[in-house]
């Protein structure tokens, strides 16, 4: 059976989408961008999630330079997983701060959707 979202640690949760990503890698190949997902509230973390040939990697830190950092409570970012915060709203809102790169910072959220990872939490 598989967990619920909110089951995951921060760091369980980042690996798990890189497994997702990493399972059918066809649909990043060619996009090459780096992000920063900045996480707190109940638990809090800083991720970095980079894509580069085809390939997608979580690092627990902030050492290397992003295009985009996006920064969450932790309750956003299951509802922004699970297709239940649209990036646009929570930004307009709010609810998710944006530093860096808008146009990769929406395009995240349409690769998150491609892999249905709400389907696979």
């Amino acid at each position: 059976m598989a967990k619920k979202i909110e089951e995951y640690t921060l760091q369980g949760l980042m690996k798990k989408i890189e497994e997702i990503l990493n399972l059918n890698p066809a649909a990043i190949q060619g996009f090459n961008a780096s992000y920063q997902f900045e996480i707190d509230g109940e638990e809090q973390g800083t991720y970095q999630l980079l894509f580069q040939n085809g390939k997608a990697e979580v690092k627990e830190s902030s050492e290397t330079d992003v295009d985009c950092r996006l920064i969450m409570s932790l309750a956003n970012f299951h509802l922004f997983l699970l297709g239940k915060l649209n990036g646009t709203m929570a930004f307009m809102t709010g609810k998710l701060k944006i530093k860096g790169d808008i146009g990769k910072a929406i395009k995240i959220e349409n690769v998150l959707k491609q892999y249905s990872v709400k389907d696979q939490l």
